[in-house]
């Protein structure tokens, strides 16, 4: 009984150490799946429970590299309770518990978003992870900015002058837009606190690029010079 105990322990360590060698390819692939799911929940109008899931699965994979033992065990646990708390507000009809949920899953993604940012940047070389990590951390600020502006909605309806319902969907598109600078103008924030989380998203966005691709380029380029 103890050795098929032992057994079962050395097979979980073992798949734990191959998740976190290839962790944030995993984040990354799990960002990409979130970010093809919301149109097609939003073209097939199901409910916006699914998508919530996606939010959350990502939220979990973006929490889980951060952080060592104890602290990595603290985040995994409030990303559950948080998660849990979300569903449980909604049937209970508690519209601002609810969205405050929806703030601390924001908060939390961005967090996870700073730790990838910090990882990529704290790399003495180049290699695939650190790439992911980088790439993680710029689609993280994409998607959970863009919970952000369709939580300030809830908040404060007609925040943003828009054509059409503005849904999580346009919400993360119109983030990924700021995020990239490409000014579409077909949405369009009204309120001060609306512009100035674009402009943050905007500018940051900018400086991530510039700042992380000269970055990644010098360790590539120290490392063929070390060769």
């Amino acid at each position: 009984m103890s050795e098929v105990i032992k057994d079962r322990a050395g097979s979980l360590h073992a798949l734990q150490s191959a998740y976190f060698l290839r962790r944030y390819a995993i984040l990354f692939y799990m960002l990409l799946l979130t970010m093809v799911a919301a149109p097609i929940v939003a073209a097939l109008e199901l409910t916006g429970a699914l998508m919530e899931s996606f939010l959350a699965a990502s939220l979990l994979a973006a929490v889980a590299p951060v952080g060592t033992g104890k602290d990595r065990r603290i985040l995994l646990t409030i990303v559950a309770v948080v998660w849990l708390a979300r569903p449980i507000t909604a049937w209970f009809d508690h519209p601002a518990l609810s969205v405050m949920t929806l703030v601390m899953w924001t908060l939390i993604g961005l967090f996870a978003a700073a730790g990838a940012l910090r990882f990529a940047m704290r790399a003495a070389s180049v290699d695939a992870e650190h790439v992911y990590a980088a790439l993680s951390a710029y689609l993280l600020a994409g998607i959970f900015f863009g919970l952000l502006y369709w939580v300030i909605e809830q908040i404060w309806p007609a925040t943003f002058t828009v054509t059409d319902h503005f849904s999580r969907a346009s919400a993360m598109y119109f983030s990924f837009v700021t995020l990239a600078t490409l000014g579409y103008g077909d949405i369009v924030p009204r309120t001060d606190v609306a512009r100035g989380l674009a402009i943050v998203e905007g500018v940051g966005g900018q400086l991530f690029l510039a700042v992380m691709v000269a970055r990644l380029v010098s360790l590539y380029v120290r490392g063929k010079t070390g060769d």
